[in-house]
């Protein structure tokens, strides 16, 4: 079985972009075919280049806030790589409906907090703030609705006494590292059934 073509999506330094392709090196039913950003002095493109990965980027500055054109640009690149599933790690622009139709059952997200809870910003300040006690990601399908969409797995862990968002957010990552390569295996392989994983040794 031919394996299935991966873009990653990213706006910096890409962190769990890396985590993904760390999975895909070997025996593994998807391969990396395009590191895709809209900032061109991203540093995940530099690192995803020195892989090997094809990369390239599209500046959404230039654009205004014509997010149209700026998505008919980013769809160039895509398209000529010609992608199965699109993984969007820590892409930091909203996307329209029409760029998410187009790539709908094809997309997925990484967001940090335990969705339907803290979708936006600052969300391990908001987990704190609430008095959660379990704090944690998600992987989910994207679709036009922000940080929504069928879940494909999360992962969960600990508030701590005295944890600031700076000391959760670092756990939070360390947990985003292990669930999104382990749902994208799954996901490639046709299997949306959800993965939970809890730590509390994070």
């Amino acid at each position: 079985m031919s394996r299935k073509k991966v873009a990653i999506l990213i706006s910096g330094s890409g962190s769990n972009m890396l985590a993904l392709l760390d999975d895909m090196q070997a025996d593994h039913p998807a391969e990396p075919c395009l590191v895709l950003s809209n900032d061109p002095a991203a540093p995940g493109l530099a690192k995803a280049a020195a892989r090997g990965i094809d990369v390239a980027s599209v500046d959404h500055r230039v654009f205004g806030r014509d997010r149209s054109a700026f998505e008919a640009e980013l769809m160039k690149p895509l398209l000529a790589a010609g992608p199965d599933i699109v993984c969007l790690a820590g892409f930091m622009r909203i996307l329209t409906a029409g760029f998410v139709s187009h790539w709908q059952g094809r997309m997925l997200n990484i967001h940090p907090s335990l969705l339907p809870r803290y979708k936006g910003l600052d969300t391990h300040a908001r987990a704190l703030d609430a008095g959660d006690a379990r704090h944690g990601c998600t992987v989910h399908e994207v679709t036009p609705a922000l940080d929504d969409g069928p879940l494909l797995g999360q992962a969960d862990l600990e508030i701590r006494p005295g944890d600031t968002p700076a000391t959760l957010a670092a756990r939070v990552l360390d947990l985003e590292h292990r669930l999104y390569p382990a749902v994208l295996r799954r996901y490639a392989q046709g299997d949306r059934t959800p993965l939970f994983l809890t730590s509390d040794a994070a």
